[in-house]
């Protein structure tokens, strides 16, 4: 399967990447966001940063757009017991069908 050209729509902020499928684009995206935190050892950056964390994504590709609502945890209490700043994604809604240009 050969990747994809995706645009990440995020409060406002488009960011052209390549991908497979749209939640593995948001996924890789998220995951970024997540380790960049993890990764930060001064609290207030890290409050800062987490605060700034996108409650909602979408992955537009060439005819169809995917929506995800992000839930995100300090401490897991879901899969991922005792894991910090955990999320999980949901789709909004079905999958928007654009018409081809």
């Amino acid at each position: 399967m050969a990747k994809r050209e995706f645009t990440i729509q995020v409060e406002g902020d488009k960011i052209q990447t390549l991908g497979h499928l749209h939640k593995n684009v948001a996924l890789k995206y998220l995951m970024k966001r997540r380790r960049s935190i993890l990764m930060t050892k001064d609290k207030e950056k890290v409050e800062k940063l987490f605060t700034v964390l996108p409650r909602s994504i979408s992955i537009v590709g060439k005819n169809v757009t995917h929506s995800y609502a992000v839930n995100w945890e300090r401490e897991g209490v879901t899969d991922f017991e005792g894991s910090r700043f955990v999320f999980t994604l949901e789709e909004i809604s079905a999958p928007v069908i654009s018409a081809p240009a």
